[in-house]
């Protein structure tokens, strides 16, 4: 990575620095079929290039709580290729973007009254920070959406605005290597984007140092919430047929009420494990001592365990202890390391190193802890 990049906070330490095969250059036209955000096109030297709103409409936003809430997710995304915001020049900024459509939207509502090009590379519907770390906003497809979108017969200066956060996946002195472009990294945030422009490129301390503020922190709660869906409702199968088996050899009376009762009884604790592992982890992330994610929700899924086990329901001795101590701490601990790819706290060997020793303890603490559990319902 260039030593310009190297200044720049990252989330990670992946870089892409491969060579470029540049493939079959084709017209700039995008196809985003009869995309909401599309108004008009823009005729230019190499054809019309399609012109986008800077305004959110109610589909938008409605596409926009699907996405946070999992519907419709990894197909959340705009065809890659050249856009026109206002009435570009030759002269007019490009600002590269991801084609995962909320970090599209994001950019283009901070544009109004602004003339320049969008140049949205095939991040396979994923955000620019997710797809630096991955390489899909790289080096390479920056390089080919260049060549592909015929940007050069456009333009006559040969400077890229990337985001700052797509610095891990880009190598800026490779760029300008292999097709003369300048990549310049733009603030973190979108709404920095007109007074960057303004100041001809140039970005203050502010811009370039990433909030993480409690809404921040919490954008992903949504998402994670719709994905306990299915853990639950198998957890929920599960702890019915322990205590109908249960129940069962126990000889006493078949009663189905009592069963859904003590069914969902012995559910409620776990439910409040993973909703602290999915709301109070991220809403209390900077005041939880430790630096580890899975160490953070370990620590409230522990003190979880002791309000339970001693204000809230005496267990039947001390295999259920056990188990609840062994079990629902790791709950939490392991959603924590979920917003490892949304938080500054962190970076890609971090995550790596992170995974490779908390991952184990949590796989043996949960079987020892379900093993006790079991063991619960039949001694």
């Amino acid at each position: 990575m260039s030593a310009e990049s190297k200044k720049l906070p990252m989330a990670g330490d992946l870089h892409e620095t491969e060579c470029c095969t540049v493939k079959e250059v084709t017209a700039a036209y995008a196809d985003p079929g009869d995309a909401n955000w599309v108004k008009g096109e823009f005729e230019t030297a190499i054809g019309p290039v399609h012109r986008i709103a800077t305004t959110l409409d109610r589909q938008d936003l409605t596409g926009s709580v699907k996405a946070r809430w999992g519907v419709g997710r990894m197909n959340y995304s705009v065809a890659p290729g050249l856009y026109a915001v206002g009435n570009p020049n030759h002269l007019s900024a490009v600002l590269v973007s991801a084609n995962y459509k909320l970090s599209f939207d994001y950019l283009r509502r901070e544009l109004d009254g602004l003339d320049l090009w969008i140049l949205v590379l095939d991040t396979q519907g994923i955000n620019v920070w997710c797809a630096a770390g991955k390489g899909s906003f790289g080096t390479a497809e920056l390089i080919r959406m260049v060549h592909q979108s015929r940007l050069g017969e456009l333009i006559s200066h040969r400077t890229l605005v990337l985001p700052q956060l797509a610095a891990p996946g880009v190598s800026a002195h490779q760029v300008r290597k292999e097709i003369g472009y300048k990549v310049v990294y733009g603030p973190v945030r979108a709404a920095d984007i007109p007074a960057f422009l303004n100041t001809g490129n140039k970005a203050d301390r502010t811009m370039r140092h990433p909030s993480f503020n409690l809404f921040d922190r919490l954008t992903l709660t949504p998402i994670e919430l719709a994905a306990l869906f299915k853990p639950v409702l198998l957890l929920t199968v599960f702890l019915f047929l322990l205590n109908l088996l249960s129940q069962l050899l126990s000889g006493g009376n078949f009663i189905p009420t009592l069963l859904l009762e003590q069914t969902f009884s012995d559910l409620a604790p776990f439910i409040i494990s993973a909703l602290i592992g999915t709301i109070l982890v991220p809403a209390l992330l900077p005041y939880i001592p430790g630096r580890a994610l899975a160490w953070k929700g370990w620590v409230l899924g522990i003190a979880w365990a002791l309000i339970y086990t001693t204000i809230i329901a005496a267990p039947a001795g001390w295999l259920q202890t056990t188990a609840y101590f062994l079990t629902l701490p790791v709950i939490p601990a392991f959603l924590g390391m979920n917003y490892t790819g949304s938080t500054t706290y962190t970076s890609l060997s971090g995550v790596v190193k992170e995974m490779n020793y908390a991952l184990p303890l949590i796989i043996i603490s949960a079987s020892l802890g379900l093993t006790a559990l079991i063991g619960t319902y039949f001694i």
